[in-house]
């Protein structure tokens, strides 16, 4: 069978999607032996993913996100290597690609997000683009031979948004963090957390800055825990983008101290920056899935969540829950994780525990047993 990956998003380029992508293709060369597999990269990431499996041949698509080349040229591209099946791992599938294909639906954030507020673009434009994004998502969910979702959340949100779908058209299959035990010589701590201007104490977030992931309420009610932890600090990691500035400019007018904004940092970086944190802090308001708390997991770092339902999914009794639209409540629920260590030891537990749940292995397996049924 001829498979083909759109892995344009491959690696750090794609961030959360791309690491998705980058783990199932890596992992499906461990357990594939049989299948001829075409990735389709980037010029940008095309020499970062180096075959390992003489099965797996990479395919130039130097093709934008969200363009008019992705939708008119891409697919033309992909029906020279006439593939029997093809795996988009996001919504973006090329309306014009009418053969068989599978698609990741990671959540439906730019269905329930409709707001300006989640971009750079002039409002007209904005919406213009929204309802190209919600007719190619609807498209693609509609067109698909199967659908992955990535937690039960994001599969039972696909069938409330998209009644016409058949549930047994939606395959759950998750993350994992297993690959972000990194292990970083103490010696190098100090030098590493300098770099950055982090310094301790601090509790940490690591992601993106858009409105879901509600960090002006984190910083709102950072305040107000620095007045019970007057020398805490609070570090966001997350390449500098115009939400990060935006955040930053709201801080300053604020007047809120201790925060400190990192920019990009590398994993083998980032693994000290987890594993000298107080505590991990993710106040999100809607998640497909949430990797970072894993991660922070992974490091030995007790984590603070929002109780948003797929968080509690992912996480379930390994995280400290609070109510990511209350700024007391998340500012108390820090607040007693600091200087609980009772708690504080019980999370570090349940989060080794939790985060051995998951497997890019045992994901990339229940993909390919995917791919054998989407060609029936």
């Amino acid at each position: 069978m001829k498979i083909g990956i759109d892995a344009r998003f491959f690696g750090p380029i794609g961030k959360g999607l791309g690491r998705y992508t980058q783990k199932l293709i890596e992992n499906l060369e461990k357990v594939d032996n049989t299948n001829q597999y075409f990735v389709f990269l980037k010029k940008d990431n095309f020499d970062e993913y180096q075959p390992k499996n003489k099965n797996f041949q990479k395919v130039l698509a130097d093709f934008r996100w969200y363009t008019f080349s992705e939708q008119m040229k891409f697919p033309k591209l992909i029906k020279k290597y006439e593939l029997d099946l093809m795996h988009f791992p996001h919504f973006n599938v090329p309306v014009m690609y009418n053969r068989k294909f599978i698609v990741t639906i990671h959540d439906l954030i730019l269905v329930h997000f409709p707001t300006t507020k989640s971009s750079t673009l002039a409002p007209i434009f904005y919406w213009l683009k929204f309802l190209a994004y919600k007719f190619v998502i609807n498209s693609a969910i509609n067109r698909a031979q199967k659908i992955i979702a990535v937690s039960h959340f994001t599969k039972n949100d696909i069938l409330k948004t998209y009644p016409k779908i058949k549930q047994e058209k939606i395959i759950v299959t998750y993350e994992s963090a297993e690959d972000f035990c990194l292990l970083t010589p103490h010696n190098k701590y100090a030098e590493i957390l300098a770099r950055y201007g982090i310094i301790k104490p601090y509790i940490v977030y690591v992601g993106n800055a858009y409105p879901h992931k509600n960090l002006e309420k984190l910083i709102f009610s950072f305040k107000e825990i620095r007045k019970a932890e007057k020398d805490l600090n609070l570090i966001l990691v997350g390449k500098e983008d115009y939400f990060y500035r935006r955040l930053k400019d709201f801080t300053l007018k604020n007047n809120i101290e201790g925060v400190i904004f990192t920019d990009y940092v590398p994993d083998h970086e980032l693994d000290t920056i987890f594993r000298n944190s107080s505590a991990f802090i993710w106040p999100t308001l809607y998640e497909g899935f949430g990797l970072p708390p894993l991660e922070a997991m992974s490091k030995g770092v007790p984590v603070i969540s929002s109780n948003q339902e797929c968080m509690k999914e992912i996480l379930a009794d390994s995280a400290y829950y609070f109510d990511g639209k209350n700024s007391a409540d998340m500012a108390g629920s820090v607040i007693k994780v600091l200087n609980d260590i009772e708690i504080r030891e019980k999370l570090v537990k349940k989060g080794y525990e939790r985060v051995a749940y998951y497997s890019w292995k045992k994901m990339a397996q229940k993909t390919l047993e995917l791919y054998q049924d989407g060609t029936k």
